[in-house]
């Protein structure tokens, strides 16, 4: 008798290629297509939060197609649902035998998947039938206990529950997903939208691959910064009065490691931690704030721009300008006489009367030769150390720009196969540190002309030098530093 093939994970590419055609025509839906495969896969149920109309329901069905299980199951239950619409009518003949069992073929007990629209908006007694079935996949039949098929549940709803009676049921959502309707750069193109029905799927996900999967994500690591990230974020949790219970954070460490898993990683590290605003979420509203603390604070990215830079800049540039603007001791005056005396030092009273040069007919040169002339020269010590203080920023600048492009290229390499990433969220993450160089490359560029215009002020003759200061070295051009 020969021995079956053992199972394997399903690859990075076959996931990719999940990923692509769940999310085909579906606009502005690739983080909820990307999060419900993964919460699929990890055994973990979804909660799309939203309002109507916004492609909830037509997620669940592809989420179906992706996966080789039980059938496809699907109700908008309302506070006058009964348990017969969910887990089959009562089986008639079972009566008979003084049985209560119910005829589950074809209903949520026997589905693969299953989407529950407006489930908060059932009675008591389906909610407590359904916690069973969701968090044991069994269910309770008569006297047995079926084991149930279910892979995942995708429930809707408009709102989060506010009754504290049903935070224990809102709870076996692990993964919550906020949804809009689409922005104002999509609005076209849904208009132009042609095909609602769900691609076909060529190689669904089978139960052996899913089960094989499982045990390698159960081999996955945890990494030194993941494990401080996660107790940088539960103490934030606790400051906002938040916090998140002991199974919470057992269930998103599995989530993290089945995306680890299926992208090949034995360890978990920092980035993990972009699953936090999905899970940590108590409504919708927290989701950004957690988005910000992932990205600010467990990433630390680059701020776009330096304020310290900025000043520093900006300090050097207002010296520049008084420097260059700053008059001879014996500069000439600003009256006809000081013109025509300059015209005619630098010979242009020849071509007519020195009186034409006081109206409109002075030359443009003049004016130049006049303002160059009743500029102060400076000593070669005071250039050379105003262009030294200029290029000990410029110095730093470049320092930053190194770190920040090793930064860069670090953060570029570690996300290469982050399948699991949203598109936006990869460039929330990247766009950082490019506006952060946009920003030094402009710093730089302003520092080099700044630079120029202290090496190109009038530089004295050493006679001139002698008759005032002498050779003495500028103080620093004041800046404060505070960050």
């Amino acid at each position: 008798m020969s021995t079956p093939p053992t199972a394997h994970p399903p690859t990075p590419t076959q996931l990719q290629d999940l990923l692509n055609t769940l999310g085909r025509g579906l606009l502005e839906r690739d983080t909820a297509v990307h999060l419900a495969l993964l919460a699929a896969l990890a055994g973990e149920h979804v909660l799309l939060i939203g309002p109507p109309g916004t492609a909830k329901s037509a997620l669940a069905r592809r989420l179906h197609a992706a996966f080789d299980a039980g059938p496809y199951f699907e109700r908008l239950l309302t506070r006058f649902s009964t348990p017969e619409e969910l887990f089959g009518p009562l089986s008639l003949k079972a009566l008979e035998h003084d049985r209560y069992e119910r005829l589950v073929d074809g209903f949520l007990p026997t589905a693969g998947i299953a989407f529950l629209d407006e489930v908060f908006k059932a009675n008591s007694a389906i909610l407590n039938a359904l916690l069973t079935l969701l968090n044991e996949r069994e269910f309770d039949n008569g006297t047995q206990r079926l084991r149930a098929p279910l892979v995942a549940v995708v429930a809707a709803s408009n709102e989060v529950p506010a009754d504290e009676a049903l935070q224990a049921f809102y709870d076996r959502f692990l993964v919550r997903v906020p949804v809009s309707p689409v922005g104002e750069s999509s609005f076209q193109a849904l208009l132009s939208l042609s095909d609602p029905e769900a691609p076909r799927v060529l190689q669904p996900l089978t139960t052996a691959a899913c089960q094989a999967l499982a045990a390698a994500a159960q081999q996955v690591a945890l990494g030194d910064d993941f494990v401080a990230g996660c107790a940088a974020l539960r103490q934030w949790l606790e400051k906002r009065k938040a916090p998140l219970s002991d199974r919470r954070w057992r269930r998103f460490v599995g989530l993290a490691r089945t995306a680890a898993a299926s992208e090949n990683r034995p360890t978990l590290d920092v980035l993990d931690l972009w699953l936090v605003p999905y899970v940590a979420s108590s409504k919708p509203d927290d989701a950004p704030a957690l988005q910000q603390w992932f990205l600010n604070d467990a990433l630390a990215l680059p701020a776009s721009s330096a304020p310290w830079l900025a000043r520093a800049v900006e300090a050097f540039e207002h010296q520049l300008d008084i420097e260059q603007r700053a008059p001879r001791e014996d500069a000439l005056g600003d009256d006809g006489a000081g013109k025509i005396a300059l015209a005619r030092a630098i010979g242009l009273t020849e071509t007519g009367p020195a009186d034409d040069l006081t109206h409109t007919a002075m030359p443009r040169l003049v004016s130049e030769r006049l303002q160059a002339e009743q500029r102060r020269r400076w000593s070669s010590v005071h250039i050379q150390a105003r262009v030294e203080q200029v290029q000990e920023i410029e110095t730093q600048v470049t320092q930053a720009r190194q770190a920040w492009a090793a930064d860069h290229n670090r953060l570029r390499t570690a996300m290469t196969n982050r399948l699991w990433m949203p598109p936006a969220l990869r460039q929330s993450l990247l766009g950082p540190y490019e506006s952060a160089e946009q920003h030094l490359r402009h710093v730089a560029d302003r520092l080099a002309h700044t630079r120029q215009g202290f090496a190109d002020l009038p530089c004295s003759t050493p006679a001139e030098t002698a008759s005032v200061d002498g050779e003495a070295v500028p103080p620093p051009v004041a800046w404060a530093v505070t960050e």
